[in-house]
């Protein structure tokens, strides 16, 4: 197939990301510098098990350790300083980031796409600045001086290629700063492999992907087009045309339209090999899923499971979705399905990954009647009545037994931010 790259739109998207934001953050703090002290965020350092949230470039070279790790395999050195995430203060961080980057393009222009990666779009700035490379230089030197941070910027004609180029090389160029065209595609993006290195594909897709024979992003790109529509439907379109390195998403434009899902996740401390506690941690994340559609007024009619096994276990674990009869929000409904899907699948490994969602939705704004089950409606509004108790007073205010049982993680995680300590 013949792309004609001429005919897409002209745009400089700029992808910038922070480098180790979180550890140079704390490191800043410290008054340490952020490229050559030993540093590491934990989840909590109180917790032999707790994760290795960020680690400096210094950390990460020196001694191997690097996010995922656990805090138990940091070795114990004096030059290796521990310290605990601070979210508020990352959060606030990052917020004066993207104001600052208001001082280079409108608002409009600029779309967050997590705490410490943002895209920009340049279009219509070269009054101001010469080209895109004295812009990007310009951003990454004011972040050091205002913030004491670093950052790498990749440079391309739209949001995928200015990703790709920021994570295949500019994060390896001594200044930082790298640029893609349309014109690097075939020398530059279609050799790359493993598959997850391209932005979007995780580790089941690239084992789908494998099974078709595709290893490379160039046999992606030379794969029938309806033949990975036919595999992935919508997704196989969008995977072909990024092998191309075509991406017609707007910055600044969500990149939804509308809520499809909602889903919760979480890296348990430990292995959970008991299945009755992973099953009150599945309560607990039911809990959390359905106050956020009851919040937005939404059901959902299809339920999915995500279990993670350790990594001393023989294979990765499971996803699989149900279909229940009617849209729900109902807690104990999503909760049935998922233990459904638990007792199903489960083999017994031992647990470390736990992920609910629930999708298909719709507006909750009216319930089937059963005469096999009268009370249906009134479990609905116990729901609605317990979201604003904890709206009022607080998340641990109304809590389900469970969440006082062995391996119960609610009453923990909800006097965190994001996961981690405020």
């Amino acid at each position: 197939m013949n792309i004609e790259y001429d005919s897409l739109p002209e745009r400089t998207i700029l992808c910038i990301d922070m480098k180790s934001f979180y550890a140079s953050c704390a490191a800043v703090a410290l008054g340490l510098d952020p490229l050559t002290c030993h540093l590491a965020v934990v989840g909590d350092t109180e917790r032999d098990g707790s994760v290795i949230l960020a680690a400096t470039p210094a950390l990460k070279r020196d001694f191997d350790i690097r996010t995922g790790n656990r805090l138990f395999e940091v070795p114990d050195d004096s030059r290796i300083h521990l310290v605990n995430a601070t979210m508020d203060t990352y959060l606030r961080i990052s917020v004066h980031v993207t104001e600052l980057f208001y001082r280079y393009v409108p608002p409009e222009t600029v779309h967050t796409y997590s705490v410490d990666e943002s895209f920009l779009d340049i279009r219509g700035t070269k009054r101001l600045w010469r080209d895109e490379w004295e812009l990007a230089a310009q951003i990454r030197d004011d972040l050091y001086k205002y913030f004491g941070l670093t950052c790498s910027i990749g440079i391309g004609p739209n949001m995928l290629l200015a990703k790709v180029c920021l994570d295949m090389e500019a994060k390896q160029t001594p200044d930082g700063i790298a640029k893609w065209t349309y014109d690097d595609i075939k020398e530059k993006l279609w050799p790359v492999s493993p598959l997850q290195k391209m932005w979007g594909i995780g580790p089941p897709l690239e084992k789908r992907l494998h099974r078709m024979g595709i290893f490379t992003i160039g046999q992606l790109a030379s794969y029938p087009l309806k033949r990975l529509e036919k595999a992935f439907g919508v997704m196989g379109n969008q995977l072909y045309y990024h092998a191309w390195g075509i991406d017609f998403s707007e910055v600044g434009a969500p990149l939804l339209s509308g809520q499809v899902s909602y889903g919760k996740s979480q890296i348990l401390f430990r292995d959970y090999t008991d299945p009755l506690e992973t099953k009150r941690v599945v309560l607990e994340m039911c809990e959390e899923v359905t106050a956020r559609a009851r919040k937005e007024k939404k059901a959902g009619q299809t339920v999915s499971l995500g279990i993670g096994y350790s990594k001393n276990a023989g294979h990765y674990g499971f996803h699989r979705q149900l279909t229940v009869p009617e849209p729900t929000n109902i807690t104990m409904e999503v909760y049935g399905a998922c233990q459904q899907l638990f007792e199903q699948h489960y083999d017994g490994n031992p647990v470390r990954r736990i992920s609910v969602s629930l999708s298909n939705l719709s507006a909750d704004d009216s319930m089937q009647l059963s005469l096999l089950d009268p009370d249906r409606p009134k479990r609905r509004a116990l729901g609605y009545v317990m979201d604003d108790i904890r709206s009022k007073y607080g998340p641990n205010a109304v809590l389900r037994g469970v969440s006082y049982a062995d391996g119960g993680t609610a009453r923990h995680r909800n006097t965190l931010v994001g996961g981690h300590k405020k």
